[in-house]
């Protein structure tokens, strides 16, 4: 916690310049952000069994992959803001576009590896999801985020791993331990799309816990076929 209000503090005082092209001003400057304003359906190849379907803000290329890396990887959280508008206006989009009879759902947002949040310093995904549940209440869609995913067993580094060898790795190891399954549909957030190994084995430890998983939904995409 001190941590973040450090990092915050720092973003403040600190002269701003966009992560993306230098320019001074915004962490995120506009030219920058449009290309986080292309919600749409993307999907893997192959799509793994049980994945639900999944859109994303954009393709994980140019700007905005060298935003997310610095937001998660460098903690420049300043970016927080941004990213999570994009995650809640694709949220709202998949929501109106690809299941319009949702009413209100749960953000859940999919958890890093212990080791991986004690590295980092900060919990990236779950601050996007619950900025993104306030700004998709705000906007008409009853939103919650409800952090009640929970890595159950240690996987390997997923770097390097294909398709396959992904979802061997992630096969249980989520799980809702001690917690009460949201009761409301879900909608599984996470940063990145890749394989989708990891969002199907999300989708999995929900179901078996008794939730409706509506869709996945993340600021970026791959385009890597594996």
């Amino acid at each position: 916690m001190l941590a973040d209000v450090s990092r915050a503090l720092l973003d403040l005082l600190l002269p701003q310049r966009c992560v993306a092209c230098g320019v001074p001003g915004e962490p995120f400057c506009g030219p920058c952000l449009t290309g986080l304003a292309a919600p749409a359906r993307r999907l893997p190849e192959p799509r793994p069994a049980g994945l639900p379907d999944c859109w994303s803000a954009a393709d994980y290329a140019g700007p905005v992959r060298r935003a997310l890396i610095a937001y998660k990887e460098r903690a420049q959280v300043a970016l927080a803001a941004p990213l999570a508008e994009a995650l809640a206006f694709t949220v709202a989009a998949a929501v109106s576009r690809g299941h319009p009879a949702a009413g209100a759902f749960v953000l859940v947002p999919v958890p890093s590896a212990r080791r991986t949040r004690r590295a980092r310093g900060h919990d990236p995904v779950g601050r996007l999801a619950a900025r993104a549940a306030r700004l998709l209440s705000a906007w008409g869609h009853p939103a919650e985020a409800r952090a009640v995913l929970a890595p159950v067993r240690r996987v390997a580094d997923q770097a390097g791993l294909d398709a396959r060898r992904r979802a061997a790795n992630l096969a249980g190891s989520l799980g809702v331990p001690g917690r009460t399954a949201p009761g409301l549909p879900v909608v599984l957030v996470d940063d990145l799309l890749t394989t989708g190994a990891t969002l199907s084995e999300a989708a999995r430890a929900l179901r078996s816990a008794g939730s409706e998983v509506l869709l996945a939904a993340t600021v970026a995409a791959t385009r890597r076929r594996s």
